[in-house]
């Protein structure tokens, strides 16, 4: 499961490029704003109203005590829809520097991409792997 800024425009393009490199079809999604991503955040301890960190729940609801932030779920989640090369080359840099990058994308992405524009999925049987 990957929860995602549900405001954000970034995090929907991000969102929707992880859905085609999915061909398996096995990762999900929820809006962190939304009730599975609130409940999330809140058995974990994390910040509830702070919607810029992408969360990666690696075995949603099997075991949602294992949780991966920023790069690191990025990482994940392309690992998972069968991209293990572009996450070793993440993983060549540093974490405390792609997290240095991750958080000022973060900061600017609204000012950069605006808000996100609510807009058919171009394939509908994507719908499904929506929480929320």
């Amino acid at each position: 499961m990957l929860l995602f800024d549900g405001e954000c425009g970034l995090c929907h393009r991000v969102v929707r490029l992880l859905l085609r490199l999915d061909q398996r079809g096995v990762v999900r999604f929820a809006p962190l704003q939304g009730p599975a991503g609130q409940a999330c955040l809140r058995a974990h301890g994390l910040p509830m109203e702070d919607f810029s960190t992408l969360v990666f729940v690696p075995d949603w609801p099997g075991d949602a005590e294992k949780l991966l932030l920023r790069t690191d779920g990025v990482m994940a989640a392309l690992r998972v829809v069968g991209r293990p090369g572009l996450a070793a080359l993440l993983a060549v840099v540093p974490r405390g520097l792609r997290d240095a990058g991750y958080k000022f994308v973060a900061r600017v992405r609204h000012r950069i991409f605006g808000p996100w524009q609510a807009r058919p999925l171009p394939r509908l049987e994507w719908a499904a792997r929506f929480m929320d």
